[in-house]
């Protein structure tokens, strides 16, 4: 069969289905965004929550979670950005939005939310760079991480 022997509306419409995440996951997935939007717009945060709240996009989400982390970062950007920046083969400022705020999500938990399993930190990190980074860029988040990790978690990952 060629292309040419089908003629649009012939055939079975893929249904696609929508990947459940958990409120903690989903938490991280709207920070990533919001972040995003914070670092090529320079909207206030305030502003961004506010209209991710009216289009739903937090619903199903653990909004402390996703607070916590956007203040957070929004707050500490210099901080959060020195807890990796060493482990970068360039300046943080050539790192990709999307992947400087995914490294910013996973040094902000690795330093501070220390019931959260060094492991766990990671995964998450790496299914967002999955889902939103470069191809490829899961494995830059995963090597860059995981050195976060010794420095701040040694005693978790040693123990």
């Amino acid at each position: 069969m060629k292309i040419s022997d089908f003629t649009p509306g012939q055939g079975e419409e893929v249904q696609e289905t929508e990947k459940k995440f958990s409120p903690r996951t989903l938490s991280r997935r709207v920070a990533l965004q919001a972040l995003y939007q914070w670092d090529m717009n320079n909207a206030p945060m305030h502003d961004i929550t506010k209209q991710f709240n009216e289009q739903g996009r937090l619903k199903g989400a653990e909004v402390d979670l996703y607070n916590d982390i956007v203040h957070a970062v929004t707050h500490n950007t210099e901080d959060l950005d020195a807890l990796y920046s060493e482990y970068l083969d360039r300046k943080v400022a050539l790192i990709d939005p999307v992947e400087k705020n995914i490294l910013r999500i996973g040094a902000f938990e690795l330093k501070h939310s220390l019931s959260v399993p060094y492991k766990a930190v990671i995964n998450e990190a790496v299914e967002l760079a999955k889902s939103f980074g470069a191809e490829d860029s899961h494995k830059y988040i995963n090597g860059i991480l995981d050195k976060v990790a010794k420095s701040v978690r040694s005693t978790e990952m040693n123990g």
